[in-house]
């Protein structure tokens, strides 16, 4: 049974892993709560519904149509730099403008989606016989192979980023502009450039981690930014702000604890585990499980 929960803990916290990665590479740069990044979550879902409603019923139009996703979910997001937070960072507005600017962008695209799709949820049962087939045995658990590949999938992606992050050009860029973007500018890196990339791949990023969801429960709805956004912000917080390595375990604990309290504890509480782990994280340890104690000056 314990491992039975651990493994489909594993595969819903896989989504919240990858949201929570595209919510800290953002705020690892600009130092930014970026509330407009779970939108990117639900519309990369939804928009592969609406391609699949006019495009035919095929395995490759299928994977076509995630690409598609995905690729406008980067632009859009990377978009929301150029067109709106650009224009706050070289102008003289409180750093509180750029953070309701994105509460704005959320707002719009949620509703957007609602406006044009409907608020009733959406089936995403495409290819569902080929996705829900086979499945194992560990002792008493049953594991679909449908559940490896999620993980698999998420796994790759996550490392696949840490290597940009720590080993390429854009990474070096991406920690220069977090420690002293002035500094870096005066050094030949293209600020600009590097957060407009950052925006970009979390996006696209979060918009794989709804598509996610979407083949998991065969099912997508209008709440599903609101609620991902929210626990999204919460593994941030548990494994660090700003810590790729912290946003994964964060992403991963809370899929793990949410699963385990709906089956041991209520079902009721699911969605509150989140809030709960939020809450004791900033009493106990603040700075989250690999965070840094930051000395404030006087």
């Amino acid at each position: 049974m314990i491992i039975q929960q651990l493994v489909n803990g594993l595969t819903v916290g896989c989504s919240y892993a990858l949201v929570t990665l595209g919510f800290s590479m953002i705020y690892s740069v600009l130092t930014l709560t970026n509330f407009a990044h779970s939108s990117f979550y639900m519309l990369g879902a939804y928009l592969v519904v609406f391609f699949m409603q006019i495009l035919t019923d095929s395995p490759v139009w299928f994977l076509c149509s995630i690409i598609l996703a995905v690729a406008i979910c980067a632009v859009v997001s990377s978009g929301v730099d150029i067109i709106l937070l650009r224009k706050i960072r070289h102008s003289d507005a409180l750093p509180i403008a750029a953070l309701l600017c994105t509460v704005g962008v959320q707002q719009f695209i949620n509703n957007g989606i609602i406006l044009l799709w409907g608020s009733s949820n959406k089936p995403f049962t495409f290819f569902a016989d080929m996705f829900h087939v086979g499945k194992f045995r560990i002792g008493n658990a049953v594991i679909s192979w449908l559940q490896i590949i999620l993980i698999s999938i998420a796994i790759v992606i996550m490392l696949a980023l840490t290597f940009v992050v720590r080993k390429t050009r854009l990474g070096a860029g991406m920690r220069a502009v977090s420690q002293n973007s002035r500094a870096a500018q005066a050094m030949g890196v293209q600020v600009n450039k590097v957060i407009f990339l950052t925006f970009m791949i979390a996006g696209g990023v979060s918009a794989i981690g709804g598509i996610m969801v979407g083949i998991y429960y065969q099912s997508i709805e209008t709440t599903m930014a609101t609620v991902v956004g929210s626990k999204a912000f919460a593994a941030a917080l548990l494994g660090g702000l700003g810590e790729l390595i912290g946003a994964v375990l964060g992403g991963f604990l809370i899929g793990i604890l949410e699963t385990f309290a709906a089956v041991y504890i209520n079902a009721g509480y699911r969605d509150a585990i989140a809030f709960g782990v939020l809450i004791i994280m900033l009493l106990v340890r603040p700075q989250g499980l690999l965070g840094k104690k930051t000395a404030n000056k006087v």
